[in-house]
């Protein structure tokens, strides 16, 4: 009588006659359901990060808020959750902080568009004049500064700026001197700091266009700056408000700046800063940190409207 073996199935080295062949494992239940559900695979890749985030970022967000709802006894100096608007509205209605928030706002746009004057020249060198070694020399120079401590390089440029410093060093043949520790400072300052944020977008920009669309219009007649105005910065439109977006963030809740090198400069980051370590007004300080996070949420929904970010 003839062994019979279950379809698929084979007998094993050493199989006893007679002996029934044990199929072979099916493969696991919540493998093939992965495989059968992309869309629950990619859930279960996102639920731990969107998880940290709503955690981390919202809940912050939240936090803050409430936080701003909140009061200090004048008395004991302690926070205490009597509910009330009086925080934000003093923000809102008095001189002083719409000053310093109209300042704030000057700040970042200054730093943004100078950021961004300097680095298109400098990524377009990069990304379509340069050799390929000299790419990836000119990348790991405008990297660079990164690896060095924010604070290292702020108080660097608060050297450089300082009386008989080497910017009045230089400035003095021609006439010039060191504008010293002020709100140009500070624009200067946060411009150096974070200039390559601005560059590494556009450079990434800059290498999608193709050669091939440069050259087409070279051919057609058109001048250098009539290729970069109608053929390039349409197309670096995203890229540019990518850079745009770290820089004016960064610039708007910046706050060590403008105490290294600002003098008597006051931003809305000082002014957060002060409230929650001198004056121990918690509740404060949320009030005025809202300020910037309206601001942002602001540019982003209007960037969002333009239809920029869908090509990042």
């Amino acid at each position: 009588m003839a062994l019979q073996t279950q379809p698929g199935t084979r007998p094993g080295r050493g199989t006893a006659p007679g002996t029934a062949v044990v199929p072979r494992a099916r493969t696991n239940t919540f493998s093939a359901l992965l495989h059968r559900h992309p869309r629950l695979r990619l859930a279960g890749l996102l639920t731990a990060p969107a998880g940290w985030l709503v955690l981390v970022y919202v809940a912050a967000l939240a936090a803050l808020l409430i936080t701003a709802l909140w009061t200090v006894d004048t008395f004991t100096g302690k926070v205490t959750q009597s509910w009330t608007l009086a925080n934000v509205v003093q923000v809102v209605t008095d001189p002083v902080y719409q000053i310093i928030t109209l300042r704030t706002l000057w700040i970042a746009l200054a730093v943004t568009v100078i950021d961004m004057v300097i680095a298109l020249p400098i990524s377009f060198f990069i990304a379509k004049v340069a050799t390929e070694r000299w790419q990836k020399l000119l990348v790991v120079a405008v990297l660079m500064p990164l690896w060095a401590s924010y604070l290292v390089k702020a108080y660097a440029w608060r050297n450089v700026l300082a009386e008989g410093g080497l910017l009045e060093w230089l400035g003095t043949p021609l006439g010039l001197h060191s504008p010293g520790y002020s709100e140009t400072a500070v624009i200067l300052t946060l411009s150096y700091i974070w200039l390559p944020y601005m560059i590494l977008p556009i450079h990434a920009g800059f290498e999608r266009v193709p050669d091939s669309l440069l050259e087409a219009s070279g051919d057609l007649g058109a001048k250098p700056w009539t290729t970069m105005r109608l053929v390039m910065l349409p197309i670096l439109v995203p890229s540019i408000i990518a850079g745009t977006i770290f820089t004016f963030s960064l610039s708007l809740g910046d706050y060590i700046t403008a105490q290294i090198v600002g003098g008597t400069t006051q931003m809305l980051g000082t002014v957060v800063y002060a409230n929650v370590g001198a004056a121990n007004n918690l509740p404060f300080a949320s009030a005025v940190s809202l300020i910037p996070i309206a601001i942002v949420m602001i540019y982003l929904f209007v960037v969002r409207r333009t239809g920029a970010l869908e090509n990042l």
